[in-house]
């Protein structure tokens, strides 16, 4: 038995015990640090015409934001992801509400930002879209299918395909935006699509030979939104963040009591109807902040965030590995429960 090779064994366990204790107790100053009381100013945050973010549209209709002590909010809409991601890594936005694998992408780029919520896991609301005569996934090889490519149909797309022994190369990729992919597929233009609410009620509306091919909730959380926010922002205005995610909890409650006057509410902001959606919010699961405690102490941290990570790599969107204890923050999710 070799006693010095224990003895370095030890020493690193100690040593790797003293870090995690180290990040244990950081984490729990940094919640102490958070004020409770918002910085004044404005806090900008981007969103995308998507119902997962729909929260933030009941909050700003509500007054919300105002009653949780913030001056001013302002929504920065955005219709593609290029855009909102070019936004945050410029500085314009403070925060924006991103997939899971952009946020990866992201940080493997170098921008500082960090996951400080979970906000929703789309279950039905995005999805592969077909015409009649394709039967399955299978069906899919040499055929056109339009996407947008670097967001969360790559993401789907490439994990469908993967899950049937085929690769991206085993199609003809047709991208554009994905408010056009479902419009494409009505057309004609295109045998298939991929695409998210409202645009895939929307297309299932409009021809009923469409149907659904394959839905993200064969992997619930591959597709999932998380809030960001840049690191300077976490530290000049952490109470701002901290209100903002208290404010989104408010109105998740208010989404809860009044559900049909809260999804006309979300219905209007991504250009809707709610009868067009009455099915499409089902496909949605929103997250409280104590939710999103739980599963960043869960299987966020130790399957999910896995997942989306090898499909973000095979669909060829992040190129490196990142960690989830690196990317996610937990002290102001954890602050707004204490």
């Amino acid at each position: 038995m070799n006693y010095k090779s224990i003895s370095k064994q030890f020493s690193r366990a100690a040593i790797a015990l003293g870090i995690v204790g180290a990040l244990a107790s950081a984490q729990a100053n940094a919640q102490d640090q958070i004020p409770s009381k918002p910085e004044p100013g404005t806090f900008k945050i981007g969103i995308e015409p998507w119902l997962g973010y729909g929260q933030w549209h009941v909050a700003a209709s509500k007054d919300l934001f105002k009653k949780a002590g913030l001056e001013e909010v302002e929504l920065v809409n955005f219709s593609e992801d290029k855009d909102i991601n070019a936004a945050l890594a410029s500085g314009q936005l403070d925060a924006a509400n991103i997939a899971t694998h952009t946020a990866m992408g992201m940080v493997a780029a170098g921008l500082p930002v960090k996951i400080v919520s979970l906000l929703d896991f789309s279950l039905k609301a995005d999805a592969i879209l077909a015409g009649s005569d394709i039967k399955s996934v299978a069906d899919l090889k040499g055929k056109n299918i339009a996407f947008e490519e670097g967001t969360t149909s790559d993401i789907l797309l490439n994990y469908a395909l993967s899950s049937n022994g085929m690769t991206i190369n085993d199609i003809v990729r047709v991208p554009m935006p994905a408010a056009d992919a479902g419009t494409a597929l009505i057309a004609g233009r295109v045998p298939v699509a991929v695409t998210y609410e409202p645009y895939i009620s929307t297309a299932l509306a409009q021809d009923k030979n469409i149907k659904l091919l394959f839905e993200a909730g064969k992997d619930p959380g591959l597709v999932s939104d998380v809030l960001v926010v840049r690191e300077e922002v976490l530290k000049q205005k952490p109470g701002q963040v901290l209100a903002m995610i208290k404010a989104w909890d408010a109105a998740l409650a208010d989404y809860k009591a009044n559900t049909e006057e809260d999804r006309t509410i979300i219905s209007k902001a991504v250009g809707a109807s709610p009868d067009d959606l009455k099915t499409a919010f089902d496909g949605v699961q929103y997250y409280t902040s104590a939710e999103a405690a739980k599963a960043f102490a869960g299987d966020f941290k130790t399957k999910i965030f896995a997942d989306v990570l090898k499909a973000a790599k095979t669909a060829g969107l992040v190129t490196q590995d990142v960690s989830a204890d690196s990317m996610i923050d937990t002290s102001f999710v954890d602050a707004a429960n204490k």
